[in-house]
């Protein structure tokens, strides 16, 4: 069981819902990031070592993703309420973090995510300077998805967000939170 204290300000990072449903499964234990538009000057940073991770919905990511272990092309979940609410399934902590810059160290992660190539190799090639961030993390299901009112907050082209919640109300949604994979 995951453990926070009572002054942690809960954290998301968004991703794909079909990289968190593979996070989920135990398929990829990893996560490659270069940054949004909105991350600053300074780019993508791993800012966080605890967070849970927030589904993000967009129809072109089925097909930027590799076919499921039977061939079959990845779904997206139904959102609930058209969008109006998100489902908070997972949480995460980070075992470790790193910054590669060479081409053949992120290719021999192939098998550890369900990335496209191109896909990888549009992240890494963004922006100034060749390169992309990874964080293996060890994922935790939690008992019962944490519904939230989707809000403008939530939005925008950033890794991360913060979510409601105090000390006390999320130490008790990790409470029964499984380590998945």
């Amino acid at each position: 069981m995951p453990e926070v204290s009572k002054d942690w300000n809960p954290v998301a990072f968004k991703e794909w819902q079909t990289v968190c449903d593979a996070l989920e499964t135990g398929e990829q234990r990893l996560i490659l990031r270069k940054g949004g538009i909105s991350e600053g000057k300074l780019g993508f940073q791993w800012l966080h070592e605890r967070f849970f991770l927030f589904p993000t919905y967009y129809h072109e990511q089925v097909e930027q993703v590799k076919p499921d272990g039977a061939g079959r092309p990845r779904a997206l979940r139904d959102e609930i309420e058209g969008g109006a609410k998100i489902a908070i399934r997972l949480f995460a902590e980070t075992e470790r973090t790193e910054r590669l810059t060479d081409r053949e160290a992120v290719e021999a992660l192939r098998p550890e995510h369900i990335w496209i190539d191109r896909v990888i190799e549009d992240r890494f090639s963004w922006g100034d300077e060749p390169g992309i961030s990874v964080a293996w993390l060890k994922v935790y299901r939690l008992a019962e998805p944490w519904i939230l009112e989707d809000r403008k907050g939530f939005g925008g082209c950033r890794s991360w967000i913060g979510l409601p919640g105090e000390g006390d109300e999320v130490a008790a949604r990790l409470r029964d939170a499984v380590a998945v994979g």
